[in-house]
């Protein structure tokens, strides 16, 4: 059996560390997804007939990689580059992480995830948007590539949590459980 090493900073509890090196992997099946409908492969009846544009296409790509790196962000709630910025980066270099600007930031960021994600719903439901053409299959890979980000925010949440309570003393953790 191949057991993954999950790395980790000692004092960040198992659990957050697990967390934090899943959002990568639940964000990555949607970040495919758009991969395989800008290359033309058939997940959308559509998909082979050169509907989208040189910037149509530009734009989802960059929308599966600014993704990718959004979610692996999460990682630095875990690990040393969380709390001091590495020495190769101007300015911010070899000082420490504001660890409330951190916490902030990831909070703001589970903020953002679930309003995309409720007004996705929404607008699914209330019929907006042109739809995508598919057959039942289609649908079931839509599907099945989109629903792990619903783990997205409940992860970077519980990650971000942990992190405050490690680096600022449990100040908001703390209060929340009272």
């Amino acid at each position: 059996m191949v057991m993954l090493k999950i790395v980790a900073l000692p004092e960040v509890p198992r659990w957050a560390a697990v967390a934090a090196h899943a959002v990568p992997l639940v964000v990555l099946p949607s970040g495919l997804w758009r991969l395989a409908l800008v290359a033309g492969l058939p997940v959308t009846q559509d998909a082979g007939d050169g509907s989208l544009g040189l910037g149509e296409s530009a734009y989802v790509v960059s929308l599966s990689v600014v993704s990718e790196l959004l979610a692996f962000l999460t990682l630095g709630l875990v690990r040393s580059w969380g709390e001091v910025f590495p020495r190769r980066l101007p300015f911010l270099g070899g000082r420490r992480v504001n660890p409330a600007a951190a916490t902030g930031a990831a909070l703001a960021g589970v903020a953002a995830l679930c309003a995309i994600a409720g007004w996705g719903f929404y607008a699914a439901h209330a019929g907006l948007g042109p739809g995508i053409p598919a057959s039942p299959a289609q649908d079931a890979l839509l599907l099945v590539c989109y629903a792990p980000l619903l783990a997205w925010p409940p992860l970077l949440a519980a990650v971000a949590v942990a992190y405050h309570r490690r680096r600022a003393g449990g100040g908001l953790a703390s209060r929340a459980c009272q």
